[in-house]
């Protein structure tokens, strides 16, 4: 069997990441749970064989260096993958993400058609999608720009580390750059991208003051910019950007951030309640005038909450929120959501609330008089 034809059975099995270690059973996570797919442990020997699978020259050179290198691995007819190479007690270690490039996965993006189209349709401003390492940021960010892809005749430039989604031009012009190989950071080419005339700017990822300075900016210059955080939540992620400016510069950064914003999704995918797959909580932050307000001072932050709940109407949803519809829609069990609640007695009302309303409606079910009317 060749490494590509195992990692076609990893596929199959519906892995979303797969760890190759010295020592143990390759593992696969599935449906958010790390699985065995094998009875023979893997030696040094087979882990060191990844290099000259896997790499390059420039990528073997980097690893010799660093001790560690990421790229983007392709199985043709099958899938891309994200790859860290790294080593640990002086052997090699793989972990592979499995990156979702078909167009019909991009259908399963857990995010209301409304929000989804004000961002396709947004002129300019900056679009922020946020939550832990793999969340589905990238598969959110790729369905969006495919969106824009199919709708608006636009120049797109995304600069990514790797290549995830390889978008197929449309309407859209799409220009895709890669850390590494085409460019040397995310704020370099983001720099470089003012000069390439661009409608729409994807950046991979908001990591440093560098990008997120050049982010705003440019979503300050007419530009419509998506990138990505990893943050739990959208307030956090409010403060996250501006806690990477240094503080001397943090005051005009809130306002020109505020100015900018367009809307902050925040996600965190969740195991169902039949255990087929995950689905995505959700937590969205429109950039409102109240919101805009609240951003520029750094004392009213935790009123964003509020905010968002008073603003249901408009499309802004709390995490708790969307996890009590979840529950409500039997696709997550009660737990489930209280181990994933922002406030656990919120969601535990949210709950209460919904198992009353269905015990009412059992009974009224049950009720002669009620069939009958």
């Amino acid at each position: 069997m060749t490494f590509d034809d195992m990692l076609a059975q990893f596929v199959a099995r519906g892995a979303s990441d797969i760890h190759l270690h010295v020592g143990l059973k390759p593992l696969a996570r599935i449906n958010g749970k790390l699985i065995p797919l094998s009875d023979t442990q893997l030696t040094p020997q087979v882990t060191e064989a990844l290099l000259d699978v896997m790499c390059n020259e420039r990528q073997k050179a980097i690893f010799a260096e660093n001790h560690q290198v990421d790229f983007a691995y392709s199985v043709p007819n099958l899938a891309r993958f994200r790859v860290n190479l790294f080593r640990q007690r002086n052997s090699v270690s793989a972990v592979l993400r499995v990156i979702n490039s078909d167009e019909e996965d991009l259908e399963a993006v857990n995010l209301p058609d409304k929000i989804i189209n004000d961002f396709r349709d947004a002129k300019k401003g900056l679009v922020l999608i946020t939550g832990p390492t793999g969340s589905g940021k990238s598969t959110t960010l790729a369905r969006i720009i495919d969106e824009i892809n199919k709708e608006h005749e636009r120049m797109v430039i995304t600069i990514e580390d790797p290549i995830e989604f390889l978008h197929k031009s449309k309407k859209s012009a799409i220009v895709q750059r890669e850390v590494g190989v085409d460019a040397n950071s995310f704020s370099e080419a983001l720099v470089a991208a003012m000069r390439q005339d661009p409608d729409v700017i994807m950046i991979g990822e908001i990591r440093d003051y560098a990008t997120a300075s050049a982010a705003i900016s440019a979503a300050q210059t007419g530009h419509l910019v998506f990138s990505t955080l990893h943050t739990l939540d959208t307030v956090r992620a409010v403060n996250r950007v501006i806690d990477l400016h240094p503080p001397s510069e943090r005051a005009i950064a809130r306002l020109l951030f505020a100015e900018s914003l367009v809307g902050i999704v925040s996600q965190r995918l969740l195991r169902k309640s039949d255990g087929k797959g995950r689905v995505a909580a959700i937590e969205v932050l429109l950039g409102s005038l109240r919101v805009k307000d609240l951003i520029q001072d750094p004392d009213r932050g935790n009123e964003m909450y509020e905010a968002m709940k008073d603003a249901s109407l408009d499309g802004m949803m709390l995490f708790d929120d969307s996890l009590a519809k979840l529950y409500k829609d039997k696709q997550i069990d009660y737990q489930t959501g209280l181990a994933a609640a922002t406030s656990r007695q919120t969601y535990e009302m949210a709950i209460t609330q919904i198992d009353e309303m269905a015990q009412v409606e059992a009974s009224n079910l049950m009720n002669p008089m009620y069939k009958s009317s």
